[in-house]
């Protein structure tokens, strides 16, 4: 890029930010605002737990697979273009889903491959915002866009339960799906008129290695979320096998594939890159995993509405934007590990409260000091890690770093959704089958319907859940403790390689 072209840019670079990041939100709401809807939409549909679980996880697993190369087609066809056209595709895609009650068929089913549609729009709009923030922010200032690229991903899948829950309390179900049609239309509308178009770069596209790395995951996902279903059997374990299998040689494909491979593992040469990618994963997979049993447990236990076991995130929400903006100024003068680490390392413990915390009889004034732990936390885990991942990349690599990027964290959403599927259904017919007389958790779907005995064996199957994405969130910990300060920065966050960028 000239140093013309990057003036040009760069005289505009917030209001082309701030116009993506609508639609980046939106798409990020989305992974998480079904989870307050979980109940509603299982009893308004006459669905198993598993089967509107398969909600979430269609989403995440079409927004998953496309992200590599939807990267490379920022950089071969414009990021505002390819940006639009995935809006295009989401927002048609959520009038889908909102109407899939009232179309032919199994409602459930309708619902579920609307949400497939969604979640590839969602995949192709993803890398966009990051692709267009690299090339359009000289790095002295990139710490700060970065960081509100990362606020925007964090307090988005906070804010996602609670919309969800007045949405929900005050519309029904298919409005958190409604709602996404006049915001898609008022993003297309921003991000036409202020987004500049980027100098393209050409790229050859990896089919193969699409192909190789969507079976994968979809083996992968389909026989973790459906184990319990079918009493983990052969079959099962062979899918998983089976996915292993064809993930490594994805992999191998992409070490030999001269040409131009899907996943440029050149990238993980760079220690931060390489650490923030497991770091953003373990994150993601936390996140997602979360909130699932959390709801459950708010509204069948407590009989709380959606709104009220939504609100109970309310805490890591506004900390999460109260802090976004002293934690984008720290991003560029400190040392990322002295953020992220302690950043992750209190989501982590955040989490570890709820597990301990949660009981029948507990008031729910005290769960909410988990959510201000974790709102600590968060403050200082997206961006930083985001920021750290992608300032070394050159600027011709910026939309495969993003789709790499992308990919590794909603990656580990897909499989935290199916993980915390199957443990949930596994700690619910551990927990509940005797009380019930073997009918396990048969009765999920009606919140008002769990009786008072089964309320304690209900709350430690959901305990007991919380225990995965806590655990693993400690090895993103771990990973960021080891982060590396990049070479360029001072202590006053000066930039010595503004020269080299041009």
């Amino acid at each position: 890029m000239t140093d013309n072209q990057m003036a040009e840019n760069q005289k505009k670079p917030w209001p082309s930010l701030w116009a993506m990041l609508i639609g980046f939100f939106m798409i990020l709401i989305d992974m998480t605002i079904v989870s307050v809807a979980n109940p509603s939409i299982q009893r308004g549909l006459h669905t198993s737990t598993t089967g509107v679980l398969w909600v979430t996880s269609a989403y995440l697993l079409t927004c998953a697979v496309p992200l590599l190369v939807t990267g490379r087609l920022g950089d071969r066809f414009g990021p505002r273009r390819v940006f639009l056209i995935g809006l295009t595709v989401f927002t048609l895609a959520s009038l889908w889903c909102g109407l899939s009650e009232h179309l032919p068929g199994s409602a459930i089913g309708n619902l579920i491959i609307a949400r497939a549609v969604q979640g590839l729009g969602a995949g192709i709009m993803s890398p966009q915002p990051m692709a267009v923030l690299t090339r359009t922010f000289a790095r002295t200032s990139r710490g700060a866009a970065m960081a509100l690229w990362g606020a925007t991903a964090g307090v988005g899948t906070l804010v996602g339960p609670i919309l969800g829950g007045v949405l929900v309390d005050s519309l029904g179900w298919e409005w958190i799906f409604f709602i996404n049609v006049p915001i898609g239309v008022l993003a297309f509308i921003l991000v036409s008129r202020l987004v500049p178009d980027l100098e393209l770069h050409p790229h050859k596209f990896d089919w193969l290695g699409v192909g190789l790395s969507g079976v994968a995951m979809f083996l992968l996902v389909f026989s973790i979320q459906e184990g319990n279903s079918y009493q983990w059997n052969g079959w099962v374990w062979a899918g998983i096998v089976a996915g292993l299998a064809i993930m490594g040689l994805f992999v191998w494909w992409q070490s030999v594939n001269r040409n131009e491979p899907l996943l440029p593992l050149e990238l993980f040469r760079d220690r931060n890159f390489s650490l923030a990618n497991v770091a953003i994963a373990t994150v993601g997979f936390s996140v997602t995993s979360l909130f699932v049993p959390l709801i459950y447990y708010f509204q069948l236990v407590h009989s709380m509405t959606p709104t009220e076991s939504a609100l109970m995130s309310a805490p890591s929400s506004i900390l999460g934007l109260v802090l976004a903006a002293p934690a984008g100024r720290l991003t560029d003068r400190m040392h990322p590990a002295l953020l992220a680490g302690p950043g992750v390392l209190l989501m982590s413990a955040g989490i570890w409260m709820y597990s301990w915390m949660l009981s029948p009889t507990i008031g729910w004034p005290w769960l909410l000091l988990p959510s201000f732990v974790m709102g600590f936390g968060t403050a200082f885990v997206w961006g930083p890690i985001s920021a750290t991942a992608n300032r070394n990349l050159p600027l011709h690599q910026a939309g495969a770093g993003s789709g790499v990027y992308n990919a590794t964290r909603q990656l580990g959403t897909v499989i935290g959704s199916a993980a915390v599927a199957a443990l949930i259904s596994n700690r619910i017919t551990a927990h509940l089958s005797g009380p019930t007389g073997g009918h396990g958790g048969s009765g999920m779907g009606d919140a008002a319907a769990l009786p008072e005995s089964l309320k304690a064996p209900f709350t430690t199957a959901m305990a007991q859940t919380m225990i995965l994405p806590a655990a693993v969130v400690l090895v993103g910990a771990v990973c960021a403790f080891f982060f590396q300060k990049p070479g360029f920065m001072t202590p006053s966050g000066s930039d010595r390689a503004t020269e080299h960028q041009k």
